[in-house]
């Protein structure tokens, strides 16, 4: 009987030293090409709901691993990132599609009951000196444009 030299090897081992040769004879566009492939294959073969169930199932993973400082801390850098590379009318077009995409599926009661949250929320934290400067600002605004119109 020939004398197999993965007898004593685990497949973990196994694995690593045959990742390891194939490293060595592909660059970084051969794994891309791999990827692309694979990624086009999956979305062949898997819905919206497959897509939907490893997502759940990575955040639930992530959000078991990580605390809130992580997420500050990715959203902060996601945010430097997208500022960097858009301007304003980016925002703005996100923006009315957000708002549109939330008035889809929300009604009056919505609204009313976020602007009454909004409310509180803003009457915990500022005085009657506050109110009146935004009202200030707000007439002034309002003169100025019957003044234009």
């Amino acid at each position: 009987m020939a004398n197999n030299n993965n007898d004593n090897k685990t497949m973990e081992e196994i694995g690593r030293k045959g990742g390891e040769a194939i490293a060595e004879n592909h660059d970084k566009e051969f794994y891309q090409e791999i990827g692309r492939k694979g990624g086009e294959a999956t979305a062949e073969n898997h819905d919206k709901d497959f897509y939907q169930e490893i997502g759940r199932k990575g955040g639930e993973a992530t959000a078991e691993n990580h605390d809130k400082d992580f997420y500050q801390e990715i959203g902060r850098k996601g945010g430097e990132a997208t500022a960097e590379n858009h301007d304003k009318d980016f925002y703005q077009e996100i923006g009315r599609k957000g708002g549109e995409a939330t008035a889809e599926n929300h009604d009056k009661d919505f609204y009313q009951e976020i602007g009454r949250k909004g409310g509180e929320a803003t009457s915990e934290n500022h005085d009657k000196e506050f109110y009146q400067e935004i009202g200030e600002k707000g007439g002034n605004s309002r003169s100025n444009q019957r003044d234009i119109d």
